[in-house]
């Protein structure tokens, strides 16, 4: 790393924290670090009878469940719905699940949560939460041998997109007669402003001054599925996004993949906590 002023100045313009894997995302002016992630991201899941993840891919009403966060609880919240409390450190029993190749080990929430997503989402599921004892680390192929852990994430601990990558989207939709969409589509942890659509896809290792100082690596541009297509207030889905990414995102590093974001693993700084306006630098990177 270049002991020179770096190439690129930005700022944390925005942070999400998403409790429930493929459920709606939590917005936050500051979160704690973890070597997993940001505090509290996909730190439960949703699982079918066979312990299997569910997402927005099969059942999009997902993305109508709202999580908010108290001190002692996370609180859902879904249309038509009494509102389901979580006890944050309360788990049942043990179980074991799958999040895509992995078996990991998990605790199941009961009954009375199993139900509440079985009504609502109109199949049989149980919600369960990530054990913390366990250790399900991220792709070395993409970490350079870093031993980087996640919890229920699809694959890294942390996804980092730009306000910038949005506008453009936004201004393609919109030449195209299509309506804006949010950010949120995307479930981004970290949206910075400050460069330009797509740096993020170039920049080497990203330092927070956050307390002490924070790195983070990004590893692998993410390749999107269908979910960018389901609108998050109404869990329609339309194929205006994907097909418009189609045109112009297409990357050769993950076998011509639509990719939108970049997925980062935590070098150095857990348990800081990253805030809103905080400065972010970092030098491009060259392969």
């Amino acid at each position: 790393m270049s002991s020179t002023t770096p190439d690129v100045s930005a700022t944390i313009s925005r942070l999400f924290v998403y409790p429930i894997k493929s459920c709606a995302g939590v917005e936050l002016t500051e979160a704690v670090l973890t070597e997993t992630g940001l505090d509290l991201d996909r730190a439960w899941m949703v699982v079918d009878e066979h312990g299997e993840f569910v997402s927005q891919r099969e059942l999009p009403r997902m993305a109508l469940v709202r999580p908010q966060l108290k001190h002692y609880e996370v609180v859902l919240r879904a249309p038509g719905m009494l509102a389901l409390h979580l006890n944050i450190e309360g788990v049942e029993a043990p179980v074991r699940v799958r999040v895509w190749d992995d078996e990991v080990a998990a605790f199941d929430m009961g009954d009375v949560a199993a139900q509440w997503f079985s009504d609502f989402l109109g199949a049989k599921l149980r919600l369960v939460r990530f054990d913390p004892e366990h250790r399900r680390l991220s792709s070395m192929n993409w970490t350079q041998g870093v031993e980087a852990p996640n919890q229920f994430s699809d694959g890294f601990p942390l996804l980092v997109a730009s306000e910038a990558s949005l506008r453009e989207l936004n201004r393609r939709l919109a030449e195209a007669g299509h309506a804006p969409v949010g950010m949120e589509r995307f479930r981004p942890n970290i949206v910075l402003s400050g460069v330009e659509a797509h740096d993020e896809d170039r920049m080497d290792v990203m330092r927070i001054a956050a307390g002490e100082e924070v790195q983070l690596r990004p590893v692998k541009p993410c390749p999107r599925c269908p979910i960018p297509n389901i609108d998050p207030a109404t869990a329609q889905s339309t194929p205006e996004v994907g097909d418009m990414l189609q045109g112009y995102r297409r990357n050769d590093i993950v076998d011509g993949a639509v990719t939108f974001g970049m997925n980062l693993i935590v070098l150095e700084g857990a348990d800081q906590t990253l805030r809103v306006g905080q400065a972010v630098t970092a030098d491009w990177r060259f392969d």
